[in-house]
Formats: C-alpha cells, structure tokens, sequence
C-alpha cells in the first residue's frame, strides 16, 4: 500500500539546493512520531531515464540518524527529478516520502562574473559590465535578469 507504516514516521520539512554549479544538498526532519531507532534513507533519480542512486554522503544528527546528504556532480536537466526517502526501524514499518522537483527551481545561482565600472565626471556617469554566471544548465545569456543597486552617488 502507499501509505504503509505508522502515521507520522515519514520525513517532514524535505527541501534541497543546487550550489556551485554541481553541489546538491538535501535536508529533513524525522517524522513526528518515527521511533527512536527509525533511520532514513535518500534515492534519487535525475530523469525518468537515469539510474536510481542511493546518497553516498549523508548528514547525521546527534543520535547518528540521517538528517542530509550531498550529492556531487549533478547536472541539471529538463526533466523532474524524482526523490524518495524511506526508512526503518526494528518497531514499526516507516511510511515513505518522495517529491519531484524542478531542479533549475532549486539553483542558488552563483554571482555574475567579472563586475566592473569605468566612472567619468562627465554626462556619461558609470558603464558597469559583466558576465553571466556560471550554471549546469542555462546556455543563454539572455535569460538572466539582473538588478543593480547603487548605493554611493
């Protein structure tokens, strides 16, 4: 059955980030009413054709329970990504959690690059360039917005 397992045991509070470009980073809370013992377990899958893939690197609490992980080298595609974290304990069977998620909704992006400003004292004011910044998955440079904030005059 979907909803196997004792009410409350699931995960809360899931979310995830995609930080430098290939870094991904997952968190959670343990279920309200999980027992003591229940440890969890994260899989996802990057596209409806890519393999499953257990964390290697998970982020413990105090009681050495998996609160986290953080995957390396992830790349961004058009397709959901699909999560699911299960667990167990020796009580009670653990009711699961999973969630797909845009993965570019979860890209904390990196800041543009080589800011300058050439200022005159002239009409012509200040002439502030620079580059986009670096991202897995945005090949246009034309799809970022930016906004300025001048703060000395």
């Amino acid at each position: 059955p979907v909803f196997a397992g004792m009410n409350g045991s699931a995960i809360e509070n899931f979310s995830c980030v995609i930080y430098n470009i290939s870094l991904m980073n997952c968190t959670w809370q343990v279920g309200r009413d999980a027992p003591a013992d229940t440890q969890y377990f994260l899989h996802w899958q990057n596209s409806r054709d890519a393999k499953e893939v257990e964390c290697e690197l998970y982020i413990r609490d105090e009681n050495g329970r998996n609160m986290g992980c953080i995957f390396q080298n992830v790349s961004i595609g058009t397709e959901k990504a699909y999560f699911l974290v299960n667990g167990s304990s020796k009580d009670s069977l653990i009711q699961f959690y999973d969630e797909y998620i845009d993965l570019y909704k979860i890209e904390i992006l990196t800041a543009p690059l080589n800011v300058t400003a050439h200022c005159t004292r002239d009409s012509a004011g200040c002439i502030i360039t620079w580059h986009p910044p670096l991202t897995s998955h945005m090949e246009k440079a034309k799809c970022f917005q930016y906004e300025i904030n001048i703060q000395n005059k």
